[in-house]
């Protein structure tokens, strides 16, 4: 893209994030996520999930904790499907205090809805 004077923007990158992530090259899609910051680009709520569910899913538990916490330090707080990813993650591993700890704070923040 580049060579053709083609800019990507922030959906291309977090794209670009996810099919790394889908490949196990974690590593490749943590450096793009950081290259995109420093860059100036936003990462928005989505491009934040998909690493996190990225890491998740290698069983890099502290690595996605670490990542939540830069996402709501960027200004972006997670949503439902944030936490619903990093939760299930964290009781399948059996970090069941950490999973409730990120449960209540979604309750906190009203992003989990009773049945009606």
């Amino acid at each position: 893209m580049r060579r053709k004077d083609l800019v990507p923007d922030t959906i291309t990158i977090s794209i670009l994030i996810d099919g790394l992530c889908k490949l196990g090259r974690i590593s490749c899609a943590s450096k793009l996520l950081v290259e995109m910051h420093d860059k100036g680009y936003c990462p928005n709520v989505w491009t934040y999930t998909i690493m996190i569910n990225g890491l998740c899913k290698e069983g890099l538990l502290h690595e996605a904790l670490a990542c939540l916490s830069k996402m709501e330090d960027n200004g972006r707080l997670p949503n439902a499907v944030t936490y619903e990813i990093i939760i299930c993650a964290l009781f399948k591993k059996g970090e069941n205090d950490n999973a409730e700890k990120l449960l209540r704070e979604m309750i906190s923040r009203g992003l989990l809805q009773g049945e009606k």
